[in-house]
């Protein structure tokens, strides 16, 4: 498919990562043969282009060196980054946004502007009410009409960095941040904030011992016998999952009764962002933040879904060499592509078709009943 690469998670242990889905998928899938009698048999996923209910296109903010947590001085304010966290926005979210937070807290008295209304903006701006400021979100688009409404919402960090641009000081951030997040979605865990545990497939290249990842409890290598999909090197964990339009909503709900005020106005300058009343803003305004702030390693990073009419037997997720398959309440997200470079946040038919094709063929070679 050129330069789109549906997103897999089977190419690394830890992270998801972007894999080709060649022509010929299905007799490929197919090749691993039948499971054998008492395989772990999961409810198959009807896919069809006929059970498409929507399509869905936002473009990432992906810088290949990280996400960018730092201060800096702009007239008389501080200007604190929080922004290009590419695919693993929702995963990072709280953590990033603590640091952010905690940065430009300290010393700070008044109250504080918040630049974006996406997850970091959010999360941002819950963070600082819970430390004891009065915040205003100043943003150009209110939640649905973000990026972060269209993430597929894992809680597993993916496709937000270069393995080779990050330096170890960076790592340790991220992890930082992970961490935090993962234990902040924990207790938020349930149908008011969109958010659950579930059972994920995924592949792994490694050949020896899996080691040891708090991350993902239960992880662990299964045999042909304990999965019903026609692969290799098959591992399963448990993960949360954000069904990220219930989760915004009730986050942006949650500021407004805290008092939190919301402005909607653009920003085209830094001048403009200079003459806000608040002496400390949170730039949070994810690719945005590339022509506002002239940051040049920002660049956009498509990614496609397509969605099935929901399921709800469906209780697990995967991330294969098909694509990714996440169940929600407002339907089963077939995902997706990466698409560097590209700023036309619109699905591409073919693309979509490939989703779907994709998905399909890996659902044809199912080894159980």
């Amino acid at each position: 498919m050129d330069r789109r690469a549906l997103v897999s998670g089977g190419a690394a242990l830890a992270l998801s990562s972007c894999t080709t889905v060649p022509s010929g998928n299905a007799a490929r899938l197919a090749s691993v043969g039948s499971a054998p009698s008492g395989a772990l048999c999961l409810p198959r996923v009807d896919v069809d282009s006929s059970r498409v209910i929507r399509t869905v296109a936002g473009l990432r903010p992906y810088r290949p060196s990280g996400f960018v947590v730092r201060a800096q001085k702009l007239g008389d304010s501080l200007l604190v980054h929080n922004y290009g966290h590419g695919g693993g926005g929702i995963s990072l979210s709280w953590g990033s946004s603590r640091l952010a937070t905690v940065l430009g807290l300290s010393g700070h008295s008044g109250p504080v502007a918040v630049i974006g209304s996406g997850i970091m903006g959010l999360t941002t701006a819950r963070l600082v009410q819970e430390a004891g400021y009065r915040v205003t979100i100043y943003t150009e688009t209110l939640p649905p009409g973000t990026t972060s409404n269209i993430a597929g919402g894992q809680i597993n960090p993916a496709s937000h960095f270069d393995e080779d641009m990050v330096t170890p000081q960076w790592r340790e951030q991220a992890a930082a941040a992970a961490d935090y997040s993962r234990r902040r979605f924990q207790i938020m865990v349930g149908d008011d904030y969109g958010i659950r545990w579930l059972p994920t497939y995924d592949q792994t290249r490694r050949t020896g011992p899996i080691p040891a990842d708090l991350r993902f409890p239960g992880r662990s290598r299964l045999s042909a016998s304990e999965h019903p999909f026609p692969l290799d090197n098959v591992v399963k964990y448990d993960t949360m999952y954000v069904e990220t339009g219930r989760f915004l909503e009730r986050l942006l709900s949650d500021i407004r009764v805290a008092g939190g005020a919301v402005e909607v106005r653009r920003f085209d300058t830094p001048e403009q962002v200079a003459a806000l009343p608040e002496r400390l803003v949170l730039n949070c305004t994810g690719l945005g933040a590339a022509a506002l702030f002239g940051d040049s390693e920002l660049v956009p990073v498509r990614g496609q879904l397509a969605v099935l009419i929901p399921q709800p037997e469906v209780q697990y997720a995967y991330s294969l060499s098909a694509g990714y398959m996440f169940p929600r309440a407002d339907g089963i997200l077939l995902g997706g592509t990466f698409e560097r470079g590209e700023y036309l946040a619109e699905p591409q038919p073919q693309d979509i078709t490939d989703i779907v094709e994709s998905h399909r063929a890996l659902m044809a070679g199912w080894r159980c009943a």
